[in-house]
Parts: C-alpha cells; structure tokens; sequence
C-alpha cells in the first residue's frame, strides 16, 4: 500500500488538513490581528482541503474494491 501513488496522495492531502486545521486552531488560539485577518480564510481553506482528501480516500476505496 505505500508504494500506491493514491494513497499517497490521500494521505499527503489529510496531512494538508492537518496542517491547516491547526494553523487555524493556534491563531483561534493567539487571537489578535491574524485571527481577524484569516480565521475565516482558513476555516474555508480547510473545508476545501478535507473535501478533496475524503474524495481521493473514497476514490482509493473503490479503486482498490473494484481490483479484487
């Protein structure tokens, strides 16, 4: 499985929400000027970022169901 390049990239795309969620939950966090700025932003970015990875998680499913 880990020299699939699809599940490679659903998992690089779940690091991405990752990263994301948490630059968002450090700058709820801090508040301030950069939570004014981009709390919203990320929020969005992140809704975005986690669709594409659980599609790419989906379309690994059934790419793999359909090979057996």
């Amino acid at each position: 499985m880990i020299n699939d390049p699809l599940f490679l990239l659903a998992a690089a795309a779940s690091i991405g929400v990752l990263i994301i969620l948490m630059v968002g939950i450090l700058g709820f966090a801090r508040g301030g000027e950069f939570n004014r700025r981009n709390g919203n932003r990320l929020m969005r970015y992140r809704i975005a970022a986690q669709a594409v990875a659980v599609g790419l998680i989906v379309l690994f499913v059934v790419v793999r169901s359909a090979g057996n």
